[in-house]
């Protein structure tokens, strides 16, 4: 079930910082937190996990002693934190720093926390398994834009905002209503927010495409300095499942190619760069789509 909604309707005012990857989100949510003696709350799903300091850019031991951090690896690479395992963990911190009538930033680049803070998280029922693979096979006998013609049907609001190639989404929205009988979008709109409506601001970091992607170059370049093979020769050598969050980070599959063999380093680095801006590229259109009254800064 999706956490409570917490009333923050009186100060402290929460904020949260919202923007891609190499976006400068972290520094200036530092900058923030240093002048106004907010604590500074993760919303990125990767920078959950202790295992992925350098690979997902985490803010430095340094940077840490300069304010107080939360919900920064606090999971190991094992564990597979949910949206709603989160928002519990957060919202349960806001509630505390309430108390103490202390700010707080949350800051990441998690579009679906959120969406799970301002607009709530649908208590849709689980999907049993067979239910999901007999959709899986549908979409793979019918293909894409017969089975999204399909879902239209039944969920036109979801077939209609599910990007092209969007396969997990699709399939997740037919077997919703498979399993339920109720489609995907009456679970959503019976969502309300965590965060009460007016008790937060928020800011989207949204740079000049070009100036993203030479960010992203670099960022990838500090973190080979900083020992990004290291890592994730450590976290490949636990044998983990590869669908567990920490093993889909930006970064592990190109990096783990390279140390079995199947890569350069030259060629690693590459695709890993690529795999950045994607990403990048990725978030600044999910939240230019889903934040759109969110206040801009270009930084």
């Amino acid at each position: 079930m999706p956490p409570a909604s917490l009333d923050l309707s009186q100060p402290p005012l929460v904020t949260l910082i919202a923007g891609p990857t190499a976006s400068g989100k972290s520094a200036l949510a530092l900058k923030m937190a240093r002048e106004t003696d907010a604590v500074i709350i993760n919303a990125d799903s990767q920078q959950l996990y202790a295992d992925l300091r350098v690979l997902t850019a985490r803010p430095s031991v340094e940077e840490e002693t300069l304010a107080d951090h939360r919900l920064y690896g606090v999971a190991d690479a094992a564990e597979a934190w949910s949206v709603g395992r989160w928002s519990r963990a957060a919202l349960a911190l806001l509630d505390d720093l309430q108390a103490e009538t202390r700010p707080a930033i949350l800051v990441g680049g998690t579009g679906l926390y959120f969406t799970a803070l301002t607009r709530g998280l649908a208590d849709i029922p689980p999907v049993p398994q067979a239910v999901r693979e007999a959709v899986e096979a549908d979409y793979a006998i019918q293909g894409e834009p017969a089975f999204r013609a399909r879902l239209a049907g039944i969920d036109a609001d979801a077939a209609g905002a599910i990007e092209q190639g969007d396969r997990q989404r699709l399939v997740r929205a037919m077997s919703v209503h498979a399993a339920s009988g109720r489609s995907l979008s009456e679970w959503k709109a019976q969502t309300r927010p965590l965060l009460a409506p007016g008790a937060w601001a928020g800011l989207v970091i949204e740079p000049d495409r070009s100036r993203l992607y030479d960010n992203c170059d670099r960022r990838v370049d500090l973190m080979m300095e900083q020992g990004a093979l290291d890592e994730v020769r450590v976290l490949a050598a636990r044998g983990l499942s590869p669908t567990l969050p920490a093993m889909k980070a930006v970064g592990v599959r190109e990096l783990a190619d390279h140390l079995r063999g199947a890569t350069t380093r030259d060629e690693a680095v590459g695709a890993l760069k690529q795999a950045t801006r994607n990403y990048a590229k990725r978030q600044l259109t999910w939240f230019r789509n889903q934040t759109p009254d969110w206040s801009r800064v270009e930084n």
